[in-house]
């Protein structure tokens, strides 16, 4: 078939443009990785069904907005948060009241929207505070999900150089997110792309 043919960049696309199928093929391609992913780590089939969902959705329904370059990357970044937002979200059953596990997941979903904004705040402001080189190769490398390589290629540095400044702009938000929210994300910038 034809969209078996095509790349993922390709695909994204044509899926950018409104193309349900290719959408289609990139949750074939993609699907089991992602529930795969979650499984590991929640041990919850239901769950981790969940989080392919609300995964492809958002993706769908961002699909004008998203800028992705490295599908692989993308997708293991957004069940990792995923997966560490369920792990927060509390969970209080009370006698024979099942509806309260949905208002407190609700209220759980809430705050974590919340503090996730509050967060891409606080990034975004430490970030303007790199150098301008710095904070380019930091948001190429995780924002457009370009390998080291790739971005000393664009940018005609070596690859040594890319990682240096990944290192120090790694460095200052280590030292200025006081969050735990912004230590895991570092920590998932540092496990993904340490590649």
């Amino acid at each position: 078939m034809f969209y078996d043919e095509l790349t993922d960049a390709q695909l994204w696309n044509a899926v950018r443009a409104g193309d349900q199928q290719a959408f289609n093929r990139l949750f074939d391609r993609y699907w089991t990785g992602v529930y795969k992913t979650a499984y590991k780590y929640l041990k919850d089939k239901p769950t981790s069904q969940e989080i392919v969902h609300d995964i492809f959705l958002s993706l769908w329904s961002r699909r004008q907005t998203l800028e992705i370059t490295s599908f692989p990357a993308f997708l293991l970044t957004a069940t990792r948060f995923q997966v560490y937002s369920r792990k927060r979200a509390p969970r209080i059953v009370l006698a024979g009241d099942e509806s309260a596990v949905q208002d407190v997941a609700g209220a759980g979903e809430a705050d974590l929207r919340i503090r996730e904004s509050e967060l891409h705040a606080q990034l975004q402001q430490l970030l303007q505070q790199l150098p301008q080189r710095c904070r380019e190769i930091f948001n190429m490398s995780r924002f457009q999900y370009l390998s080291n390589d790739e971005i000393a290629r664009q940018l005609g540095i070596s690859k040594r150089t890319v990682e240096n400044q990944l290192t120090t702009a790694l460095a200052h938000l280590r030292t200025n997110l006081k969050d735990i929210s912004g230590v895991l994300i570092i920590a998932m910038f540092i496990t993904h792309f340490s590649k």
